[in-house]
């Protein structure tokens, strides 16, 4: 009975594809969604989710989760121009205890970070060097040695 009055309470504040998303998340004990800039997300609860990046996109979450054999009323609207993110391939000729400086910013990340050489405007340089010419660590941190 709890269940069903749970069941219910869930459906009247969110979405048929919300219900859905939670029901899976019981079953898997993850629940998945996408952001409005585009990225994915994948947690144990929605609570949270996309914090940073604009959000949770309901539409594309609810179609990610709707059934493969259900028709398409309309043909899909084109999609809003969503914010460009890093490139997936790393600038080519980092290593060597260099770091990747972020020009746009004035950040400087480490090898291994997430950014390293993947920002639209950069060069790789030593860590003296970006110090010298004003760039600080990502998050405040130097790069280890």
């Amino acid at each position: 009975m709890k269940k069903i009055l749970l069941t219910l309470a869930i459906a009247s504040s969110f979405s048929f594809a919300a219900v859905a998303q939670a029901e899976e998340a019981h079953a898997t004990g993850t629940v998945t969604a996408t952001c409005k800039d585009g990225t994915p997300f994948s947690g144990a609860t929605m609570k949270g989710a996309c914090r940073g990046h604009g959000g949770v996109d309901k539409k594309a979450s609810a179609a990610s989760t709707a059934p493969a054999e259900a028709p398409a009323a309309a043909p899909p609207a084109a999609a809003p121009a969503a914010k460009s993110s890093p490139p997936a391939q790393a600038a080519a000729g980092g290593g060597g205890g260099k770091v990747w400086a972020n020009a746009s910013t004035k950040v400087y990340h480490c090898e291994g970070d997430r950014y390293y050489g993947k920002t639209k405007a950069g060069e790789y340089m030593t860590e003296a060097d970006a110090k010298a010419k004003g760039f600080h660590g990502s998050h405040g941190k130097a790069c280890a040695k």
